[in-house]
C-alpha cells in the first residue's frame, strides 16, 4: 500500500526559509527516482526538483541555488527532504512529494507573503 505524507509548509517572509519533509511508503519509491513538485492556483502542477535512487539531484532553473533536495532510504519508507532557502513570493504553491505513483497526498501549503 503506497502513502505519501508532506510537512513542513507554512507562511514565510520573502527571503526566509522552509525544510518540507514527505515520508513515502510503499515498495515501489525506493528504487525509484523521488521529486517534489508544486502547483499553484490556477496553474498546472510542475516539477521543482528530483533525486535518483542513488542520491543525484536535479532542479528546475528557477530554483537551483536556492532548494536543496535529499533523501533518506529506509526499509519500505523513503523520507525526502527539501531545503528552501531565499524563498520569493512566486515559491508561493502546495508542495507534494511523489516517485512514481499514480495516487498523491495532500501536499503542504508554502506562502512567501510580506
Amino acid at each position: 500500500q503506497v502513502q505519501l505524507v508532506e510537512s513542513g509548509g507554512g507562511l514565510v517572509q520573502p527571503g526566509g526559509s522552509l525544510r518540507l519533509s514527505c515520508a513515502a511508503s510503499g515498495s515501489i519509491f525506493s528504487s525509484n527516482v523521488m521529486g517534489w513538485y508544486r502547483q499553484a492556483p490556477g496553474k498546472q502542477r510542475e516539477l521543482v526538483a528530483a533525486i535518483t535512487p542513488g542520491g543525484r539531484p536535479n532542479y528546475r532553473d528557477s530554483v537551483k541555488g536556492r532548494f536543496t533536495i535529499s533523501r533518506d532510504n529506509a526499509k519500505n519508507t523513503v523520507y525526502l527532504h527539501l531545503q528552501m532557502n531565499s524563498l520569493k513570493p512566486e515559491d508561493t504553491a502546495v508542495y507534494y512529494c511523489n516517485g512514481g505513483s499514480p495516487s498523491w497526498g495532500q501536499g503542504t501549503q508554502v506562502t512567501v507573503s510580506s
